[in-house]
């Protein structure tokens, strides 16, 4: 629902142009939380097992993801997410989804000779294709849809949460990509359109409902075993480690691709949260081997502790100056 109605408010033309910058931020926003992740993990993960440096690794890959369902929600309720900090961030975060699930299957495949790399690559590159078929199609359907007036407004809703379910339904069944880039996708194919606007009201509404349902769920999740002090520094490390390395990560590609030093915070601080994404990698990280079970307490911490400050730091990067007294003491002439 929240990236679905993020698709209807985003503004294509500026989400064309900051399509290279996105990629940009995104590539070194996930190669940094890579890297710092994997350091971490080496310090602290005493293993004699054949695969630890894959097991080091693929706790850089949780800190490469990104759920900006929190950031998007954050957006609208400050009117900010039609900026161009924040179309950066949508488009940062679509291709951040992609390279994530590239790196892990390219781990899981080290640790899982089942896994065949090149099938994975072609489903992705098949969803884009079935994604931009989908959507242009729909979207000029849509489009000589409203020219009847006849049709009831609501139909409109009820149509297009159909299409966003269906669109999402196929990214994480068909295509193993995550099913919040297909409700994107399918929110972005409306974006534009004459009851565009009409519609992501209506979804307003209903966000008011299925948000707390999104962050209860994330919270049933957690499971806190006992930790020693060895785990309770890691977990300390790690948290610092995932807000600084999306900081300065993706800042600094925000910075390579000439945004200004505020906008480049707020890109870096906007792409932060893990949310439920890193959980889900978590989870097929454990199911093959590559989570030790006393790393898996830490990254549910960090998932939290990302999804909570984020809101939190993006009201201060985002906050507009108090505009300064337009009156000012002009010297007198004699």
């Amino acid at each position: 629902d929240l990236m679905f109605a993020a698709g209807l408010e985003t503004d294509i033309d500026e989400l064309k142009r900051s399509g290279k910058a996105s990629f940009l931020i995104a590539l070194i926003g996930v190669l940094v939380p890579l890297a710092g992740g994997a350091a971490v993990a080496y310090f602290f993960n005493d293993s004699t097992d054949s695969n630890v440096m894959l097991q080091n690794i693929f706790i850089g890959i949780i800190l490469t993801a990104t759920s900006v369902s929190i950031t998007v929600e954050t957006l609208k309720e400050m009117g900010k997410l039609s900026t161009r900090a924040g179309n950066a961030i949508l488009g940062a975060a679509i291709i951040d989804d992609i390279l994530g699930i590239i790196a892990l299957t390219v781990v899981i495949s080290m640790a899982d000779e089942s896994v065949n790399i090149g099938i994975v690559l072609l489903k992705i590159l098949g969803f884009f294709a079935f994604t931009f078929v989908a959507a242009v199609g729909y979207h000029y359907a849509f489009k000589k849809w409203t020219d009847n007036s006849a049709v009831k407004l609501r139909r409109y809703v009820v149509i297009s949460f159909v299409f966003c379910l269906v669109l999402a339904y196929c990214a994480e069944v068909f295509f193993g990509v995550a099913d919040i880039t297909g409700a994107f996708f399918a929110g972005l194919a409306l974006s534009g359109t004459k009851k565009s606007e009409y519609i992501s009201k209506r979804f307003d509404t209903l966000s008011y409902l299925l948000s707390p349902i999104f962050f209860a769920g994330i919270g049933l999740k957690v499971e806190l075993p006992k930790m020693n002090g060895e785990i309770v520094l890691f977990t300390v490390l790690l948290c610092v480690v995932a807000a600084l390395t999306k900081v300065i990560g993706c800042g600094l590609g925000a910075k390579i691709c000439k945004y200004t030093s505020k906008e480049s915070l707020q890109i870096g601080v906007g792409m932060i949260s893990r949310g439920e994404v890193a959980l889900i990698v978590a989870n097929k990280g454990e199911a093959v081997g590559l989570m030790s079970d006393k790393f898996f307490a830490p990254v549910i911490i960090m998932v939290v502790f990302t999804t909570v400050v984020t809101p939190v730091l993006l009201k201060l990067v985002f906050k507009d100056k108090t505009s300064e007294p337009e009156t000012k003491p002009e010297a007198q002439t004699v």
